[in-house]
């Protein structure tokens, strides 16, 4: 049974989106009247979840392709894949990240793989997807927006959570730097940053993806419900003042929005910020809209050249 028909004839992608965060917004989005591909490397657990979306709407609602954010060639195919199945994307929520043993403390073994891996999928690999997403938004010349799933640790930080703390705080200063690209390209870029989640409606992780004292603190903290942080997705897709904006989902139910300072009003200036150079500021914003654009036109021509099939 359909919500509301607010998102009617919408197309979203969500990685990670079959399973946890990533289908309880899918299922939320398709209520409300979208379509939705979802990119998943599991391709069994994305396969059953398109299954039943489109079993339950009785028609063609969902799709799905397997994707590695890793690689910029998954998430263009993800992409494009969008744009032949269903016309064009008007919304991405980038959620694909992952947890792992041996990542949480700096006393390890040299090891190339285990020490990239949380910084390639939570940090870049979203990061690749939000430049393959713009590029398909901006050429369509209309709305869209991007959801990062970054998370509460992405602003804060507990002792011995470093690599994943860094990537999510990599990707929450990715998200704020995005308060021009409306006046570029009508595109709005957001992240959802959830607490601990209740991991009884949310089973991406557990404890056996996590060792040391942590373990007993993430048992007894309280956690966040699943629906909160839906409903904060959906409150930076639909709100079309939210741009470059990072929410705090939390427990109780509360969603919060926490804002830094503007380059304006940030301390490392101090008293040098005179209403001279205030101007100039000004005058770098207007400057820097009109040369994006440029940039944004040539790179939308050359990326069709390039990968267009």
């Amino acid at each position: 049974m359909a919500i509301d028909k607010t998102l009617e004839g919408k197309v979203a992608v969500i990685t990670g989106g079959a399973r946890g965060i990533g289908k309880g917004v899918a299922k939320a989005l398709i209520e409300r009247g979208a379509k939705v591909v979802i990119g998943n490397r599991s391709v069994d657990q994305g396969e059953a979840t398109v299954k039943e979306f489109n079993d339950a709407a009785g028609y063609k609602v969902a799709s799905f392709i397997r994707t590695d954010v890793k690689d910029y060639k998954d998430n263009i195919a993800l992409f494009q894949f969008a744009e032949k199945e269903f016309g064009g994307v008007d919304i991405a929520f980038l959620n694909a990240g992952i947890m792992g043993k041996g990542v949480d403390t700096p006393f390890t073994l040299p090891d190339d793989e285990i020490d990239t891996r949380i910084m390639s999928v939570n940090g870049s690999g979203t990061m690749k997807g939000t430049k393959i997403a713009l590029l398909h938004m901006a050429k369509q010349k209309k709305k869209g927006v991007i959801v990062h799933c970054s998370s509460i640790l992405g602003m804060h930080q507990i002792y011995c959570t470093a690599a994943y703390v860094a990537a999510k705080h990599a990707l929450t200063g990715w998200t704020r730097s995005f308060g021009l690209l409306p006046q570029i390209c009508d595109v709005r870029v957001n992240a959802v940053c959830p607490g601990f989640l209740d991991l009884s409606e949310v089973p991406v992780y557990d404890t056996d993806s996590m060792d040391g004292p942590i373990i007993d603190l993430f048992t007894h903290v309280p956690k966040t419900k699943l629906q909160t942080v839906i409903d904060a997705v959906l409150l930076l897709i639909e709100d079309e003042q939210r741009n470059a904006q990072t929410l705090l989902a939390l427990p109780g139910n509360e969603i919060l929005v926490e804002e830094p300072p503007t380059p304006i009003e940030a301390p490392l200036l101090g008293s040098a910020v005179t209403p001279e150079f205030e101007e100039q500021f000004r005058k770098y914003e207007r400057d820097t809209v009109k040369y994006q654009r440029k940039v944004l036109a040539e790179t939308i021509r050359e990326y069709e050249e390039k990968y267009s099939n």
